[in-house]
């Protein structure tokens, strides 16, 4: 069986500091704010798209049901015309490569920010309660 919007959400949302929003007729998947998988909600002409590398981005063209992901091919993102055109394994390989390569690229601050991100759980003033937030 091949992934789909739902396996693909919820491996996503796996990935470290991953968040999901829409835009676009699009559910977006994002690291910091930066975009690092799209997933159309009509499949027209991709199911999604991705961020490589380069010399990725060149082999992946070379296999059918890949191409370059429209507005976005020329910063080397790849886009799946269907589920079947990569194994569940190499998809979430591509994923995975994906948000390491947009948390790479994100500046030195935020990506110490959120390493270092860390839940703690106080006592809120007059409560006995603890409230937890991420710093």
């Amino acid at each position: 069986m091949s992934m789909n919007i739902e396996s693909v959400r919820t491996y996503c949302l796996s990935l470290p500091h991953a968040t999901e929003d829409m835009q676009w007729e699009c559910l977006l998947f994002r690291v910091a704010g930066k975009i690092f998988a799209l997933v159309p909600f009509e499949a027209d002409g991709a199911v999604i798209s991705l961020k490589s590398t380069q010399q990725q981005a060149a082999e992946l063209l070379e296999r059918e049901g890949i191409l370059r992901a429209p507005y976005l091919g020329r910063y080397h993102w790849i886009a799946l015309e269907t589920w079947e055109a990569l194994s569940d394994r190499e998809l979430r390989e591509l994923i995975a490569e994906s948000h390491r390569l947009v948390f790479a690229g994100l500046p030195a601050r935020v990506r110490k920010q959120l390493e270092g991100r860390k839940i703690v759980k106080r006592a809120a003033p007059g409560q006995g309660k603890a409230a937890t937030r991420t710093r």
